[in-house]
């Protein structure tokens, strides 16, 4: 593949780091970003994914869907096609449990 195809994309972080820049296939699906990001986020950060499906990635202000490709993310302003393509990460836990309600919170207080 001819080096002028590929999509060049980084990732900001929500603390103002990046991860990336980095050369991808334009074929590359948002899965595969996520396990890129998971394989290269920092370890010293208090929040960190522990699965692909903990991170969401947003470009051009939409949550990606992890069918999509880093070739339809590409974006053309005119003639300008090159260029880094800047993506926000964001780390949202997959919950296991749902939080139970406690009696307390249910019971409705006394009127007046």
């Amino acid at each position: 593949m001819p080096e002028e195809d590929l999509v060049e994309v980084k990732f900001r972080l929500y603390d103002g780091s990046d991860i990336g820049p980095f050369r991808v296939a334009p074929a590359t699906t948002v899965a595969n970003l996520k396990e890129r990001i998971i394989a290269d986020w920092p370890k010293d950060n208090k929040v960190t994914p522990k699965v692909a499906n903990d991170v969401k990635i947003i470009s051009a202000g939409k949550v990606l869907e992890n069918s999509r490709t880093a070739g339809q993310c590409r974006m053309t302003f005119g003639e300008l096609q090159k260029g880094v393509i800047t993506m926000h990460a964001v780390v949202q836990p997959t919950v296991a449990k749902t939080k139970t309600v406690s009696r307390r919170s249910q019971v409705s207080p006394p009127c007046s």
